[in-house]
């Protein structure tokens, strides 16, 4: 659940204290940003009721000046470290680097699937196991790393130029991507590529 919230001493605990009655046990807590007298948190929750995105919203509006920003499933098991696992499996099979990639950058940022789509003409090279089974995607490959919307389609999207490729990640669920999140999926390609053409590079020496 992404949550904004004031950025002011006791505000946090009492949005745990309403977790708390709802019968949801926070997991795991992620700051992603505290500006202008306001903060943006991430919460991992489990519940065994669980409740509608409006129930909640209703719920929580008891804590003064607090607003649901969205609310999504997740595959993300708080206290993992995905990003450390992806690289792990890519330095283990450099070949098989950006496959690697796209099946496993969804679980980063709590997404549903991703695309690596070739640059020059568009085909899709290769998805995800949740990705939809098209050819080519849409003109969704800015220059540059960048996040937005599609409808109700929430779209990270960045240049793999080291293979000739632009990953496309993407969720329907819950909010739009936050910067933090594309900052993370960039550092990741950024290593993955770099893994790949060291692996290279000593291939041909």
């Amino acid at each position: 659940m992404r949550v904004s919230l004031p950025d002011r001493p006791g505000v946090l605990g009492q949005v745990a204290r309403a977790f708390g009655v709802l019968g949801a046990d926070i997991l795991q807590v992620t700051v992603l940003e505290r500006e202008a007298g306001r903060a943006m948190d991430d919460f991992t929750l489990s519940w065994p009721g669980g409740f509608g995105a409006d129930e909640l919203r209703e719920r929580l509006s008891v804590v003064p000046g607090v607003r649901i920003e969205g609310v999504w499933p997740t595959r993300e098991v708080p206290g993992a470290n995905p990003d450390y696992d992806l690289l792990g499996h890519v330095a283990s099979d450099v070949e098989r680097a950006f496959v690697t990639l796209v099946d496993a950058v969804p679980d980063l940022v709590s997404a549903e699937w991703a695309v690596a789509v070739d640059s020059v003409t568009g085909a899709v090279v290769h998805g995800s196991w949740q990705a939809p089974g098209v050819e080519a995607m849409p003109d969704l490959t800015p220059l540059r790393p960048s996040s937005f919307s599609e409808g109700t389609l929430h779209l990270l999207s960045l240049p793999v130029k080291a293979a000739g490729l632009h990953l496309v990640v993407a969720r329907s669920e819950g909010p739009a991507f936050h910067q933090v999140e594309l900052d993370k999926v960039v550092r990741v390609v950024e290593i993955v590529a770099l893994l790949a053409d060291t692996a290279a590079q000593g291939t041909v020496a």
